[in-house]
């Protein structure tokens, strides 16, 4: 279900708690509000994926005030069960830990940009190896900490799958060696941590993992993956600035008639550097809102049985004749031509 849409993206849940660390380290929203996917409306909403350049902007704002090992060990701790979403739930109910990482691994695009990450189980015997794979340079402050970070919340995730606190046997760490590591002995429970590693890893005993869940339920597992796919498929990857808009545009519009400086606001931008980003990217705010309207009414008068008056209402006509001028210098024909051409598809695709 991963599609191209959602490479250079991560999820809100991500963002969210990124920001929550930032904050944490004496960062203000100062620092960070301005980026692409801060606006509340796009971090709030679980189904937009943020932008990852924005992802790593946060990350390297929060090395700048904290050591990297400071920042994986903050992440960690503020990953309490439900902070990734279902995600989280893949790992702790399924029947084993290991049942659940493997599900986590194939669905780790619900959380992380699989342009840039992913994660491999690899199976040798009596252990189990757990890699974060990350195209980040190796020496970045920011990637570091991100390393760091992942491996910890595996071995949380699978803490919590098991019921138990799980001492990996080794942690391989793709990151520079910091003056001091203390911090990440705390997290990991082993002072077995390599530096500089060629990929980055933590292994447990396979016994470990292969234990019965104890609040494993037969069936969620499916449940789960079923809501993995369908969340992937129903994301807004916000991309670009277009798309930031045209997202922040739709959600005003459903709350009734938006105006520049109302959509403005929810970008945490100016009235004026909405106008001028506009004419950068080649439209207007009259164009964008004609095409909003647009599409919804052609939606309301395919989907609903609504009459004329009523769709005018709601897409911000004055009245029917209004209405009726629009679609016939969209369509060249009228709303009810319009709504049994739309319902005789409908019923062609098998709708």
């Amino acid at each position: 279900m991963v599609s191209h849409a959602h490479q250079g993206t991560t999820s809100s849940a991500l963002a969210r708690l990124s920001v929550n660390v930032a904050r944490l380290v004496g960062i203000g929203p100062h620092g960070y509000a301005h980026l692409p996917g801060m606006a509340p409306q796009h971090l709030n909403d679980d189904l937009c994926r943020t932008p990852a350049a924005t992802a790593i902007r946060i990350a390297e704002l929060t090395t700048v005030q904290a050591p990297w090992t400071e920042m994986s060990v903050l992440l960690a701790r503020e990953s309490g069960i439900g902070t990734l979403g279902v995600w989280d739930y893949l790992i702790t109910s399924a029947p084993t830990p290991l049942e659940g990482i493997r599900d986590a691994a194939a669905y780790f695009a619900t959380v992380a940009d699989p342009l840039t990450d992913g994660m491999r189980i690899t199976e040798d015997g009596e252990r189990v190896t757990i890699s974060h794979l990350n195209r980040a340079d190796i020496a970045h402050e920011a990637a570091c900490g991100i390393r760091g970070y992942a491996l910890g919340l595996y071995q949380r995730r699978l803490g919590e799958a098991a019921g138990r606190r799980l001492v990996p046997l080794h942690v391989s760490l793709a990151a520079k060696a910091p003056a001091r590591h203390e911090v990440l002995v705390e997290l990991y429970g082993t002072r077995r941590i390599e530096f500089e590693a060629p990929a980055s890893s933590i292994t447990f005993r396979a016994a470990d993992l292969d234990s019965p869940t104890p609040h494993a339920q037969p069936g969620l597992s499916a449940v789960l993956r079923r809501h993995a796919e369908q969340s992937l498929a129903s994301a807004v990857p916000l991309h670009d600035w277009p798309a930031l808009f045209r997202t922040a545009l739709g959600s005003a519009h459903d709350e009734g008639a938006p105006t520049l400086s109302s959509v403005a606001r929810r970008m945490s931008i100016s009235a004026r550097t909405l106008q001028r980003r506009l004419e950068e990217h080649g439209t207007t705010w009259s164009e964008e809102v004609e095409t909003v309207r647009r599409d919804l009414i052609a939606r309301l008068l395919h989907d609903t049985d609504l009459s004329v008056d009523s769709v005018a209402a709601r897409s911000g006509y004055a009245d029917a004749r209004a209405l009726r001028r629009a679609v016939r210098r969209w369509y060249g024909t009228t709303p009810a031509a319009l709504r049994r051409a739309g319902r005789g598809a409908n019923t062609q695709a098998g709708v």
